[in-house]
């Protein structure tokens, strides 16, 4: 579905005071490729300024590079960009394709029009998503009125009306509660899974990525540090998993060797572990008599962040999955 060979775009910074004036050049993007296979959801993350934006802005046809190939689809989305937006939907957290002050139904009929949808397939796609995504009760409050999650959901039907094979997903929970976010997450689970629709998400919250994702691609500084399944970021250079255990009685020694010991408080105790969990918690059971038992997996988040302020992507390109 996408392409991208060798990306490169550079932007003039001017800087300076009303009498004298620099021109500084700012690599957004460097030498950037990557593929993206039809039906994927994959994540793109990396830090504010890492280069995440321009990437799509180029993709969707805003911004031509300096330098590279892309195709999306087998288009060039600069140059044949009519044929190439009448493809893709788009949502970003921040902003909104609904008309401000009409009803969210007839902005709906009016993105049918600019998209030249037929008839019987609007009112199909309407049924569908205003059931999967709740709309019925905002169906007729304009677009100024809603809350963010009820715009959140109206723009997510505004973004594949038309059925697009490609969705570009920007912050879509951002500022959402937890229940919002779940709907969200699982409608575009159902139209991944039931449409095929490719989906290439940008996010800081990264419990979008754990349940939508299992691949990710990380950037920085406008290189594509990482492109690799979600577990084997984890596993390289996630911190360890933890086994909590609350055993029968408080033990009067906790320790269990080949794990290492963190926390005892009470009859419970924490453990951390690498690798299956079946060694480790059969040591534990031998150990004491056990009430209940949990594994932790590494949190994902905390992961990204270490990566981030440790630089553990430094050299790391290319050795994704």
């Amino acid at each position: 579905m996408i392409e991208v060979e060798h990306l490169h775009k550079t932007f003039e910074v001017r800087q300076g005071g009303l009498w004298r004036r620099t021109v500084r050049r700012h690599e957004a993007v460097r030498d950037l490729s990557f593929r993206v296979g039809a039906g994927e959801i994959v994540g793109y993350l990396g830090p504010n300024g890492a280069g995440k934006s321009t990437t799509i802005k180029v993709l969707t046809g805003l911004l031509v590079p300096d330098g590279g190939e892309v195709w999306v689809g087998g288009l060039v989305p600069w140059r044949d960009r009519r044929r190439h937006v009448a493809r893709l939907g788009a949502v970003f957290g921040q902003r909104t394709t609904l008309w401000w002050d009409l009803p969210v139904r007839d902005s709906l009929d009016l993105l049918r029009h600019v998209y030249r949808v037929p008839a019987p397939r609007f009112r199909e796609n309407l049924r569908a998503f205003t059931e999967l995504l709740e709309l019925g009760p905002f169906l007729q409050t304009p677009a100024r009125a809603l809350s963010l999650g009820q715009r959140m959901r109206a723009d997510l039907a505004a973004a594949l009306l038309h059925d697009p094979q490609l969705l570009f997903l920007d912050e879509p929970t951002v500022g959402l509660d937890v229940v919002a976010k779940e709907r969200i997450r699982e409608f575009v689970r159902h139209i991944n899974a039931e449409r095929g629709v490719t989906v290439l998400l940008t996010t800081h919250d990264l419990g979008d990525v754990e349940r939508l994702a299992r691949r990710v691609m990380i950037i920085d500084h406008g290189r594509l540090l990482y492109d690799g399944g979600l577990g084997q970021l984890q596993a390289r250079y996630g911190s360890a998993r933890e086994l909590v255990v609350d055993f029968e009685v408080a033990p009067d020694q906790a320790d269990v060797p080949g794990l290492e010991l963190l926390e005892v408080q009470g009859v419970r105790a924490r453990y951390a572990f690498s690798g299956a969990a079946a060694g480790p918690i059969a040591q534990v059971t031998a150990a004491a008599p056990v009430r209940d038992l949990t594994v932790r997996e590494p949190d994902i988040e905390a992961t990204v962040r270490r990566i981030y302020e440790g630089g553990l992507l430094q050299g790391a390109l290319g050795q994704g999955a």
